[in-house]
């Protein structure tokens, strides 16, 4: 680290959190030094020009003087690119098999010795020197990507040519560089705290070490789950830990699931972008520049650089809800959770063992405040490696627990343990570093389906990769203290679920968690908390107070508020997780998500959608009892108070301390919990001369028995609201009772 990053550390996190990440990316360096032999004499090599072709279906190989490039169009739309002879597989990210080619394309000669396919969906296009262009079918650019550049060790055997030999992966290293339309912005890479979009600097994707600590071993007693905490750091048989930091883009604190997917987003269109290796690697982006008047645009650039491995690419183009379908067929759907996981949790630290849950769950209901999720974390018998001892008092509590309505849930702590003459994991642990918390995601999923296949398993991941929506869910912790920690866990949850893992949310803890948490952050937290996927609060073992009682009545009033209406939306976010089972379409999504057109939208990081029905604006400032609100296209009401505003546009909203900001789409069709438990169809009014809609998907249980999709539309006709459902027959009764508002 030089000095301007140290300056960056020092400025962007404040002095303490700076020299932690300074201390960090030291050690890191340090261990990656002492693992790995230094790299002797390199040479520099690209591909030169075009000498040939081989047509395949989709797609097929073009030959260059020094390398050679692989290209396939599946019959999705979806491109595949590699050199050196990369294929498709195997991927830890793919969830099977490699999509099918498109047999309507094929690759055909192009201008100035350049090839192309042409598809549906897609053009790509190979010039002679070996860039790369992807454009929209009607001839718009979304990306150019560089010929790339390899340095590869001076006499290593199967270096340097071009037949695809696959010893050159772990040897050579590479970097790429591309170009986006100057009007394009950036996101994704995973969980970012820095803000959603990604704006110029650079962003390592080295998987970090929480200073919580990791570990290893399975949960066990009689909870239907657990949560992985497997950071990138790795424990030895004698238990010391290896940490791990790395530098970050502005304002970033460095992320436990990183991932090199960028989603682009710009005028021409939509895309996502994936280097499918999980060697170290750097991303450095930079937004481009429009010209005014007679000038010349900027274009967006970025670069990424591997320290090894494949030099293999996946580009998924489209509607924002078209590529993270594509994305999800490629890399997996994502794991539905059971019902109960939708709703409040909480994690408590201490050694008290089962009374001390107990005590936990029974303060629940003594405040009325419904809980379905208690999680054993540091401190209780069954946390990390669970204790044999206390396995039957364990699986006991877990067993009276369920008969309540509340579900125990175990921590798992998985390691990988240096063998006896082998140094902490060579020159293949920084290819499989980036992996290891898929896999412990995976054998975790795995084993809870072996122990009891008739229930959905429930695991969430502290780390992972490309694919681990596959398992699970994640959690986001060792965010920045204070104010702009509010501010990362939003940015968290948005960046992840663009990188298709739907189902995440940040802990909402109290003063303990940062030395001096106020009752107004502390009910922002829990606002914003309220109205994500997932909703956990955590009370640690240090001073002060934890729940949300021991902030005074006032702030306990307005918590149990903001927890009734995530329960009375219960059928809302069980029709959202089925929603993102079936497309991939995250439950929390940007402002701009349905209208990326939108250019103001794009730069807004401060609210998002829930679904396609709800507008949330929380407080991430103190002291702020209004905000402005920057609405999409169409009309919004205040379901507060009621009152109708016209998109686009920008609004000033009340956001008393009692409540955030929350607006419904009009002629939305929103499944809520009615007074006697069942399911209402909340419909606010449509427009004049307009309609509206909404799906529903009911609660089937925590098995796997199918789900079917409701659609509703809402229309005006002579002055009232009238809902019906669609079916394949044409238009019928809704069948559930219906409660307007808007009128």
């Amino acid at each position: 680290m030089d000095g301007r990053e140290l300056l960056r550390s020092m400025k962007v996190f404040g002095s303490v959190e700076g020299l932690r990440t300074v201390r960090s990316a030291w050690r890191q360096r340090r261990t990656d030094a002492w693992g790995t032999p230094p790299r002797g004499p390199e040479r520099a090599r690209v591909p030169g020009l075009a000498e040939a072709a081989e047509p395949a279906p989709g797609g097929g190989t073009i030959r260059f003087a020094r390398s050679s490039l692989r290209l396939c169009v599946s019959a999705g739309g979806t491109v595949f690119w590699g050199w050196d002879g990369a294929g498709p597989l195997p991927s830890y990210a793919l969830a099977g098999e490699a999509p099918e080619p498109d047999p309507r394309a094929a690759l055909e000669p192009d201008t100035d010795g350049g090839w192309r396919v042409v598809s549906e969906r897609v053009t790509v296009a190979v010039t002679r020197h070996g860039a790369v262009e992807i454009r929209t079918p009607g001839g718009l650019l979304l990306r150019r990507d560089l010929p790339p550049r390899w340095w590869e060790p001076v006499g290593v055997a199967g270096v340097g040519d071009s037949s695809g030999a696959a010893d050159s992966f772990g040897v050579a290293r590479w970097v790429q560089r591309s170009e986006v339309p100057a009007d394009a912005r950036f996101f994704g890479l995973g969980g970012r705290s820095g803000g959603l979009r990604l704006r110029d600097g650079s962003y390592g994707l080295r998987r970090t070490a929480s200073r919580r600590g990791s570990g290893g071993g399975e949960g066990r007693g009689a909870g239907l789950g657990f949560r992985s905490r497997l950071g990138s750091g790795s424990r030895s048989g004698s238990g010391s830990k290896l940490g791990s930091g790395s530098r970050s883009g502005p304002g970033d604190v460095p992320p436990h699931l990183a991932m090199p997917v960028q989603f682009v987003v710009s005028d021409a269109g939509t895309h996502l972008v994936f280097h499918d290796n999980s060697w170290d690697g750097r991303v450095t982006l930079s937004e481009g520049e429009e010209g005014a008047g007679s000038g010349h645009d900027r274009p967006g650039t970025g670069e990424v650089r591997m320290e090894g491995g494949p030099l293999r690419c996946w580009v998924v183009v489209g509607t924002p809800a078209r590529v993270l379908h594509g994305w999800a067929a490629l890399t997996g759907a994502p794991a539905l959770p059971p019902s109960w996981a939708l709703g409040p949790q909480h994690a408590r630290a201490g050694s008290g063992g089962v009374a001390e849950v107990r005590r936990a769950v029974d303060a629940y209901r003594e405040h009325g405040l419904p809980l379905s999720v208690v999680h054993l974390d540091d401190g209780h018998p069954g946390a990390g490696h669970p204790d044999a001892g206390h396995s039957d008092d364990l699986s006991g509590l877990a067993e009276e627990l369920r008969k309540e309505g509340v579900r125990l849930v175990a921590v798992a702590d998985p390691v990988v343990r240096a063998e006896p003459g082998c140094r902490p994991h060579d020159a293949d642990r920084r290819e499989a570093r980036g992996v290891r918390g898929l896999a412990a995601a995976r054998a975790g999923y795995e084993g809870l389906r072996r122990l009891r296949p008739d229930e959905r398993p429930f695991l969430l991941s502290r780390s992972g990769w490309a694919g681990v929506q596959r398992y699970g869910g994640t959690w986001t912790d060792g965010l920045p203290a204070g104010w702009p920690g509010l501010r990362a866990s939003l940015s968290l949850v948005l960046g992840l679920g663009l990188c298709g893992v739907p189902y995440s949310g940040p802990d909402v803890e109290g003063s303990g968690a940062d030395g001096g948490s106020s009752p107004e952050l502390f009910l922002r937290r829990y606002q914003l908390a309220a109205w994500l996927p997932l909703f956990r609060t955590r009370a640690g073992t240090g001073p002060g107070p934890h729940e949300p009682w021991e902030y005074g009545p006032e702030i306990a009033e307005y918590a149990r508020v903001a927890l009734a209406e995530r329960e009375r939306l219960r059928p809302y976010f069980t029709t959202l997780a089925r929603l993102a089972r079936m497309t991939g379409a995250p439950y929390v999504r940007p402002v701009w998500w349905g209208t990326p057109e939108d250019r103001a939208l794009r730069d807004c990081e401060d609210a998002f959608l829930l679904g396609d029905s709800l507008l949330v604006a929380p407080v991430l400032t103190h002291g702020t009892d209004r905000r402005a609100v920057r609405l999409p296209r169409g009309r919004w009401y205040d379901t507060a108070t009621g009152r109708a505003y016209e998109g686009p546009g920008q609004v000033l909203l009340d956001a008393p301390l009692s409540r955030v900001p929350v607006l419904a789409r009009a002629g939305t069709v929103l499944p809520v919990r009615g007074e006697e438990g069942g399911t209402v169809l909340e419909v606010w009014a449509p427009a004049a001369g307009r309609t509206g809609g909404g799906l529903v998907v009911r609660d089937t249980g925590d098995g796997w028995e199918p789900a079917e999709i409701e659609r509703y539309q809402s229309r005006l006709v002579d002055g009232r609201v009238v809902v019906e459902r669609v079916t394949d027959d044409g238009a019928a009764e809704a069948g559930l009772p219906v409660r307007v508002r808007g009128l």
